[in-house]
Order: structure tokens, then C-alpha cells, then sequence
């Protein structure tokens, strides 16, 4: 395969500044099945036959963020992230562990890859080096695992698996097929720690291709303690609905998970390790009950007040889309033209009066009939004196 012009690329420029055409500093990895395919890559993962810190420390950059006990460090330089890692082999003890690594050669460190495709180096100087079959895989658009126990040694390549078959659109070899079923079928996923499991799913839910690929996953049954069961067409009616400070990978889980318990999902979410807040925007989407037609604007700002907007965009494909429409792009962001302040200066006193008073002038205003500051003013004083003050 011919090799492509990595000095083309921008993201190569600070590597030749760097160390010119020095051998023993590869690209390996995504970066370079991506260039092969006519992409740009914008992060580059590099091997070092030699001390990869040594390499980093030396291509400097705004950031250099070294793992001591990994020998490996990431570089921050001009927008994009260089990771650098020495040559290495590595094996498992258990399956699902991580994976015990010692130094190696280039070729060693190709074959303990996930897939043939991310299997190729290219050098600075640029040469190709790949795993066998790796070539033949990139041209016929397929995945294939590098040996039998793949799947089994760090079953998250599944899910890696899924990812980029429906992002780069490519076919599974037959025989990677069947070991990722068998994998599957085996409980693989249970070998490994719910948190890495939760990193893979959290990239995956956040591909262009992440609905194909949930559905692809969420059919493994009992492979997640969760139901994962996606209505495309309640999906596709919340993504409409979603206001771009929205989260359409939180979105797309929360409507996957909608058949799950409460507290289990919120301890599932807790091991896969969601933040909280990612975490709770999930559960309150998926208990999302569907949005009721008929309400007035006060009582659809009171029904989605403090929601998340995930969740009331799954409120609204699941009911009455336009309640939901509305708060989204315009109720929510109704405000006062007074304030406590103004109602203080009013003679209404101190305490839960203004509260009051304010609650009264806004509700006024949402349902068209506060159409100025006077009028918000008027309607929040006399609510706080019917209450006998």
C-alpha cells in the first residue's frame, strides 16, 4: 500500500520540527488507518522504540502530562494532542483484566492491537510498517481481530468493535464475528470493571452513528443489567425537540434506558462511572412522564421548571410535542422586570411575601397578562396583600 504524505499534515508539523525524519518514532493506530483512507487526523498516538517521555518531554508544547507508571505522556501543542507510549507487548492473566505490559519491539506492539486496521505504523520518514492481513483489511473496508482471545483478554474491544463498524461503515470478518458473539454470549463483559465498560459506552454514545450503534449493543441480551431498548421514532421526535445546549448522547441513553427502575438505573450509571450530573440528567430523562396538551404557559413553565432540557424533550416526543416546544424556546427563558428590591421599595415586607409577590407577577407574565414592568409591579403587590399583609 502506497504510503500517505504525513508531512501534509498539520498535525505532523511540530513531530518534523521536533525530530525531523529520526527513526524509531512511529504514528501508529487510528491516526494512520485514517490518513490511509484520505482523512486528516487532528490527534496523532506515536511509538517510540526508545523512551516515548524522553520524545514527549522533547516535542514540548503547551502541556505535557507524563504517566510514570506507564513510561507514556500526552503532549497539548497547537490544538492538537500527541500521546506517546514506547514500543511494547503485553499480556493478560485473567481474562478482563488489565493487561500486565513489558518493553517490545514495534512488531509486538502492532500485534497486540484490537483490530488489523489499527495495526499500522508509519514513520516519520515514512515507511509502513502493519500486521499481517492489516493492508488487506484497510482496502476491503473490514474489521478482523489480530487472534482468537481477543474479545476474552479485554472485552471492551466489543464495544470498540461496534463503534467503528458504524462510524466508518466497515464489514466484520466472519471469524471476528463469531468470537464477539461467543464473547457476548460468554458474559465477557462482566469480566471487566463496569467503570472501563462505562468509558467505551460513553465514546460510543457519542459517535455520529451512535443510534445504529446502540441498538447494535442493546441487543446482547443480559449483557447490561439494564434494558437497552431504543424507540427510534420517539428518539428521532426528542432530537428535534432538543435545544442546542442540549445533550443528544445523554438523550439518546435516557430514552434507551426508559424501561429500567429507578434506583437500579442510578446505580448502574453510579459503577459505569457517569458524573453526577450526567448522570442525573439521564434519570430524570428517562422518568420523563409525556407532556399533557391543554396547559396554560404558567402551568407548562411550572410542570418543567428545573427539568433538565433532555428530559422535557423526551416529555414531549412521548406526549404532546408542543408544551414542550414552548418552554424549550421560549418559556424558559421568561424573566421579571422586578425584583425583590422593587417590591421591598413597595412597602411589601421582608420575608415570604415577596416570594409570593413575584411567583404571582411571573405567572401573570407567562400567560400574557403582565405586558410591562407597571403592570408586574401591581400584580406582585397585590398578591402579597391578599395574603393579609
Amino acid at each position: 500500500m502506497r504510503s500517505p504524505d504525513l508531512r501534509a499534515l498539520p498535525a505532523a508539523a511540530p513531530l518534523y520540527d521536533a525530530f525531523d525524519s529520526e527513526p524509531g518514532i512511529w504514528v501508529v493506530g487510528g491516526a494512520v488507518r485514517d490518513l490511509l483512507l484520505g482523512g486528516a487526523p487532528g490527534d496523532l498516538d506515536l511509538v517510540v522504540e526508545g523512551d516515548a517521555v524522553a520524545a514527549a518531554t522533547r516535542l514540548g508544547g503547551e502541556r505535557v502530562a507524563v504517566h510514570e507508571r506507564f513510561g507514556t505522556a500526552t503532549v497539548r501543542f497547537g490544538g492538537h494532542a500527541y500521546d506517546f507510549a514506547g514500543a511494547r507487548a503485553e499480556s493478560y492473566s485473567v481474562p478482563g483484566a488489565l493487561p500486565d505490559v513489558r518493553p517490545g519491539s514495534l512488531t509486538e506492539d502492532l500485534l497486540r492491537r484490537d483490530f488489523t486496521v489499527n495495526a499500522i505504523a508509519l514513520s516519520l520518514d515514512g515507511r509502513l510498517e502493519a500486521a499481517p492481513v492489516a493492508f488487506e483489511d484497510l482496502a476491503a473496508r473490514r474489521l478482523r481481530v489480530l487472534h482468537e482471545r481477543s474479545f476474552l483478554d479485554d472485552p471492551t474491544r466489543l464495544l470498540r468493535l461496534v463503534r467503528y463498524a458504524t462510524r466508518l461503515g466497515f464489514g466484520v470478518e466472519a471469524r471476528t464475528l463469531a468470537l464477539a458473539e461467543e464473547a457476548v454470549r460468554s458474559g465477557a463483559l462482566g469480566t471487566v470493571s463496569l467503570a472501563r465498560v462505562g468509558g467505551e459506552l460513553r465514546l460510543l454514545l457519542r459517535e455520529p452513528s451512535a443510534v445504529e450503534a446502540l441498538e447494535w449493543v442493546g441487543a446482547w441480551e443480559g449483557a447490561w443489567g439494564v434494558p437497552l431498548v431504543l424507540d427510534r421514532a420517539v428518539f428521532s421526535c426528542a432530537v428535534e425537540l432538543l435545544p442546542s445546549d442540549g445533550r443528544r448522547d445523554l438523550l439518546l441513553l435516557a430514552a434507551a434506558v426508559r424501561g429500567a427502575e429507578r434506583a437500579r438505573l442510578v446505580g448502574w450509571l453510579d459503577a459505569l462511572e457517569f458524573v453526577a450530573r450526567e448522570r442525573d440528567v439521564v434519570v430524570a430523562a428517562a422518568s420523563a412522564a409525556p407532556a399533557a396538551s391543554g396547559e396554560r404557559p404558567s402551568e407548562i413553565f411550572a410542570r418543567f421548571r428545573g427539568a433538565p432540557v433532555e428530559a422535557v424533550a423526551l416529555a414531549g416526543a412521548l406526549g404532546d410535542p408542543e408544551p414542550a416546544r414552548r418552554w424549550l424556546s421560549e418559556l424558559r427563558h421568561v424573566r421579571l422586570e422586578i425584583d425583590g428590591a422593587d417590591l421591598l421599595a413597595a412597602g411589601v415586607p421582608q420575608g415570604e411575601a415577596v416570594g409570593r409577590g413575584l411567583a404571582a407577577a411571573l405567572r401573570a407574565k407567562l400567560d400574557g397578562d403582565a405586558p410591562d414592568r407597571a403592570a408586574e409591579l401591581a400584580i406582585a403587590t397585590r398578591a402579597a396583600e391578599d395574603r393579609g399583609l
